[in-house]
Formats: C-alpha cells, sequence, structure tokens
C-alpha cells in the first residue's frame, strides 16, 4: 500500500487550508500508527488562526447561500465523482494514518460518497411550511442557514465522521471551520478539502485547521461560529457543550456509547459469532457503535464463549499497509495501554482471559473475556480496543436491566430468531439506535444518528435530520401594504 507523495503533501506541509493553503507558525508531525515513522508534516492551528478563518468562512458564507441551490448540488455530485475517482490513492491514506484495514478505509469511502449525494439532495428538498394567515398576505416558516458551523471530529473513522457534518452544513447554505483530530489531519480534514475545492467550492467557505485543546476551544467560543458539531468521547463532550451553552450556541453532540449485544437463547450461533466479531473486532473495536458488552443467554453462553475464542486466536494483528490482516494497530501507545489497564483491572476483578489480552505495542489481539460481572472495568466503561466483555442472564427482563445499566445510550443489538421476542426487548431499551438481528455498529447517510444520555445531547446527523441540526426556524410575513396600527 504506497501514497502517492506528489499529491498533497507538498501543499500541505507546514500549513492549514483557508481556501488556500496557507503556512503556519507552528507545525505538527504526523505519524504512521502501524511504525511509529513520520508520516506527513502539517501546520497547527492556534487560537488566532481559527479567528481568522471564522472571519473568512463568515465573509464566505453569503455568497455561497446566495448561489443558485442547482449550482450548489453540483459541487457535491462533482466531489462525489471526484472521490470516486481518487478511491485507491484515499485508501493508501487512511490505511496509513488511521491504522485501518483496507476494507474498513473502501467502507469509509463509499460512505462519504453516498453522504455527498445525500447533501445534493439537501439542495432539492423543501425548506418550510406555509402558515395560516388572517387577511391579505402571506405567513411563512422557512428554515434558513446558521452561518457559520464548526466540527471537531475524531480520529478513528475521521473521513467519515468529518464529512458526516461538513457535507449536509454546507448543503444547508452554511460556511465550515473544521479541525479535525490532530492524529489524522490528512484523513479528517485535508483530503475533504482538496476533494471540495476540485470540485468548485468557493474558496474561504471550508477552512481545515487541525489543532489541539486550544484551537478547539477558540473554535468554540469564537463570535462568528453559530453552531458546533462535536463527535468524540463523552468526557470532553461535556466539556464542548458547557462552553457551547455559555456563548449561546447550537451544540450537536455525537459521543462515546457501551453498547450492548443481547444474543437470545433462540438465536443462530454461526450468525451470533459472526455478529459478535464484527460488533467488537472491526477497526480494533475503535467504533462509538462498538459492542461493549456482549449480553449472552446462559443456556448458550459456553458455546458462544468457546467459538468466540477460537475465532480470536485465529485473527491475524499486524500493519495493514504491508500485510494481509484482520486488525491493524490502535492509535496510539496510550491507546494501548489504556485498554490493556481495563482488560488487567477487570481480570483482578474475577473476569476469566478466554483468548487474546497482550498487547505488543500498539498491537492488540482480538481478546474475549467471560464471567464479566457489572463491578468490572470492562462492563461499565468505554472500551475502545477489540474486546468481547461476555456476561450471561437468565431471563429478558435480565438482559434489558444489564444492557440499560449504563449512562450511555448509543446503539443496541438483539440476535433472537423471534422478531416480536427481539422487538419487546428493543421497546425497553434506552438507546438512539437498536436492530433487531442485527450487531451494534451499523450507519449510513440516510437515518438520523445519534444517542441518549451520555451518549449524546440528542441532536442527529443524517437524513432528514439534517435540515433540522444545520439551520434555523425563521418567520417570514409578507404584506401588499403596511397596516394602519391605532397608536
Amino acid at each position: 500500500m504506497t501514497v502517492d507523495m506528489n499529491f498533497g503533501p507538498e501543499a500541505w506541509r507546514n500549513a492549514f487550508f483557508t481556501g488556500e493553503w496557507q503556512a503556519a507558525g507552528n507545525t505538527l508531525t504526523v505519524a504512521e500508527p502501524a511504525t511509529g515513522e513520520p508520516l506527513v508534516e502539517v501546520g497547527l492551528a492556534n487560537a488566532r488562526d481559527v479567528a481568522a478563518a471564522a472571519e473568512r468562512a463568515s465573509d464566505a458564507q453569503r455568497e455561497w447561500a446566495e448561489m443558485p441551490f442547482l449550482d450548489r448540488a453540483a459541487v457535491f455530485r462533482r466531489a462525489a465523482a471526484i472521490l470516486e475517482r481518487r478511491t485507491d490513492e484515499f485508501v493508501g491514506w487512511i490505511v496509513r494514518e488511521t491504522g485501518a484495514i483496507p476494507p474498513k478505509a473502501m467502507f469509509e469511502i463509499s460512505s462519504v460518497i453516498n453522504h455527498m449525494h445525500e447533501s445534493a439532495a439537501l439542495l432539492t428538498q423543501p425548506k418550510g411550511i406555509l402558515l395560516p394567515y388572517a387577511g391579505d398576505g402571506l405567513s411563512i416558516a422557512r428554515r434558513i442557514p446558521l452561518g457559520v458551523v464548526g466540527v471537531i471530529s475524531p480520529f478513528n473513522f475521521p473521513l467519515l465522521l468529518s464529512s458526516r457534518a461538513v457535507t449536509p452544513a454546507l448543503a444547508c447554505g452554511n460556511a465550515v471551520v473544521l479541525k479535525p483530530d490532530p492524529r489524522t489531519p490528512v484523513v479528517g480534514g485535508f483530503l475533504l478539502a482538496e476533494v471540495m475545492a476540485e470540485a468548485g467550492l468557493p474558496a474561504g467557505v471550508l477552512c481545515v485547521l487541525p489543532g489541539a485543546a486550544e484551537a478547539g476551544e477558540a473554535l468554540i467560543t469564537d463570535p462568528n461560529i453559530r453552531m458546533i458539531s462535536f463527535t468524540g468521547s463523552s468526557a470532553v463532550g461535556r466539556r464542548v457543550g458547557e462552553l457551547a451553552g455559555k456563548h449561546l450556541k447550537k451544540v450537536a453532540l455525537e459521543l462515546g456509547g457501551k453498547n450492548a449485544l443481547i444474543i437470545l437463547d433462540d438465536a443462530d450461533m454461526d450468525l451470533a459469532v459472526s455478529n459478535g466479531s464484527w460488533a467488537s473486532w472491526l477497526h480494533q473495536g475503535q467504533i462509538c457503535m462498538s459492542a461493549g458488552k456482549h449480553l449472552v443467554h446462559e443456556k448458550i453462553a459456553e458455546e458462544y464463549t468457546a467459538r468466540m475464542a477460537e475465532k480470536a486466536r485465529n485473527l491475524p494483528v499486524g500493519n495493514p499497509a504491508t500485510e494481509e490482516v484482520a486488525l491493524g494497530p490502535l492509535i496510539s501507545d496510550a491507546q494501548a495501554k489504556r485498554v490493556s489497564g481495563l482488560v488487567n483491572d477487570s481480570l483482578a476483578s474475577g473476569a476469566k482471559l478466554e483468548a487474546g489480552g497482550m498487547a505488543n505495542g500498539v498491537f492488540y489481539p482480538a481478546t474475549v473475556l467471560s464471567g464479566v460481572t457489572p463491578d468490572a472495568p470492562v462492563f461499565s466503561q468505554e472500551i475502545f480496543g477489540p474486546v468481547v466483555s461476555i456476561t450471561t442472564f437468565a431471563s429478558d427482563d435480565e438482559a434489558v436491566a444489564l444492557a440499560n445499566d449504563t449512562e450511555y445510550g448509543l446503539s443496541a443489538g438483539i440476535l433472537t430468531n423471534s422478531i416480536s421476542r427481539g422487538k419487546a426487548i428493543a421497546d425497553r431499551l434506552k438507546v438512539g439506535l437498536v436492530h433487531v438481528n442485527d450487531q451494534t455498529v451499523n450507519d449510513d447517510g440516510f437515518m438520523p444518528m445519534g444517542g441518549q444520555g451520555a451518549s449524546g445531547n440528542g441532536s442527529r446527523h443524517g437524513g432528514i435530520a439534517n435540515i433540522e441540526e444545520f439551520t434555523q426556524w425563521q418567520w417570514l410575513t409578507i404584506k401588499d401594504t403596511p397596516p394602519q396600527y391605532p397608536l
């Protein structure tokens, strides 16, 4: 797997994007997770850089919003075509910068292409309603752009989770200032900037500035930015929500999860193992929707545990850029140590190690723990690593109680041979996404995505929710002549 070094890096070197590549005062060296070797050097934005970009985006926003809607829609269709043409090139960047295996990279790109087509389609959707009105004239409630939207995206699916907010926000007539995670600035921002610029997005409408906490706080507090869309941990999300609320800004928070995969005693075992593997080991478990706890009926738990452990021992781990592997590296040494700590503390609390559990630097194998009780750290804390945590239950009521025993509320899956039984359980789960006869990791650009509780503030990205998220209501009345008032 190679990266075409004739594209991008020379323009990006010590720079960020504000409609053109702009030299930065500070630099950031991006390391390849699998090797620890430098991959690219980019600019690192500070608070002053964010303020300047937000002002430029604000200046560019009105002209963009006033562009004919079919012309704006064409930008997104061209962007989708460009991304399709450059898929192989972008797969290389995703594999090397994020540690993803190539199939995950392909899925991410195909999802972004869908987001772009969906954003083009937003331009032809109704943007308001005609209200009743006494007398002559019109009374209209219409959706109008917010202005400038600030987007803060994470490292795990950076191209997808940036575009999920950026493209619909742009389609709704806003400008966007994007701060990708500093560990993945290329995939999380620069590739999207290249594509949108090539597609004809006017300069300044999208700015991409990698940065640390200083840049993130500046983005949230800047007066030119009217909304923040944040995807990341619940701990940081609470801070983002606090700052945004203080500055009276709309905020969309898509946060962590402790998602339950419930496997009932009538489930097909082959399919249960397939679903459980995908739910916890895809992209090394570094997905907010990963199954953080496998709740398995006690009648089938022994067989399920043995089958999952066997599968785990046969999944190769290594550098996805140079080897055929099922699992690549975790994003950093710090993350690998955190996963190891959660597993070791859970073993100390009484859980049993069935497979895996021994890190090799950033490479953490597929791991299976059985006998996990609610007091074990892997039961209550988001792992963000390739760990299957198995807890047994004896009744549907107990399964529901165990699934809801968390402050999170993002996703859940229920595997059963009885649709009515699965639906009855789904109706009682406190989550934003629930799947009967599927696992927890499901996403597309056409459904409202988001969680409850510590998994989010009730905001939603995707489908019909995008217009609601990235616009605001305005009441407009029109009369032929002003009325005569009695005062």
